[in-house]
């Protein structure tokens, strides 16, 4: 049994992992999903998120034996993680998610990949503070190989995300350098360029390195085959 950790990415939040969630326990394993600051039930003020409290957050709900599964902006706390604390978790999956240059934010980092595919879909708030999917662009973009009910579901659950953890620099290290990474790249994704992902994905061991015919968002069309492809991750970590 191997105790898993999951992070959600931009605007989503623990209920993302709605399907996976009872996939992976069916396999005898123990799956927790949290909200990062300010998104779903955590009632952090947007002004008041950074990086370092994400960062925290995941710490806070980790332990040593702990696998920490981040999706997409995800791929950031959970590497900042293991950087300020590499023996407080056990390794790290990356699902088709950012994994940091040292040095950079995750907005410099997508800048960097080779196809924009989500720069016309967002819209900042008044404030300058944070931004949101505009609606009639969240299928195509996350879940365009989903069923219907859950294009409602995540619909009505979206919120908006903090812009300044995304532009806050990562510093990496060899403490982040140390914990065992695996990357699952979507083939089909439209919101990181699959081709982008192929290239993050180097952080792993060749044999860590998986794919999945998927969409953004694999945890709600391909649960079970998720499922399989992090249990087979965390026997070869």
């Amino acid at each position: 049994m191997t105790d898993f950790l999951l992070i959600h990415g931009s605007c989503h939040g623990a209920w993302c992992w709605r399907d996976l969630i009872p996939e992976l326990t069916g396999m005898g394993h123990s799956a927790r999903a949290i909200d990062m600051p300010s998104h779903g039930s955590d009632p952090t003020p947007i002004a008041d998120v950074s990086l370092d409290l994400c960062r925290d957050a995941i710490l806070d709900a980790s332990s040593p034996e702990t696998i920490v599964v981040g999706h997409s902006w995800g791929g950031f706390p959970i590497s900042a993680a293991a950087e300020a604390d590499p023996k407080g978790l056990r390794g790290l999956i990356y699902l088709c998610a950012y994994v940091p240059k040292d040095g950079l934010s995750m907005a410099e980092m997508r800048k960097r990949a080779p196809r924009q595919l989500i720069a016309d879909a967002i819209e900042k708030s008044a404030d300058g503070l944070s931004y949101r999917m505009l609606p009639g662009r969240v299928q195509s973009l996350f879940y365009h190989d989903c069923p219907p009910e859950v294009v409602s579901y995540a619909q009505a659950r979206l919120c908006p995300q903090a812009i300044r953890p995304q532009e806050t620099p990562l510093k990496t290290g060899s403490n982040f350098a140390k914990v065992p990474k695996v990357y699952i790249r979507t083939t089909n994704d439209q919101t990181v360029p699959t081709e982008y992902q192929a290239e993050m994905s180097l952080c792993a061991e060749p044999e860590l390195q998986l794919t999945i015919d998927s969409s953004h968002s694999p945890f709600f069309s391909h649960p079970k085959k998720l499922a399989e492809l992090i249990t087979l991750a965390a026997r070869k970590m």
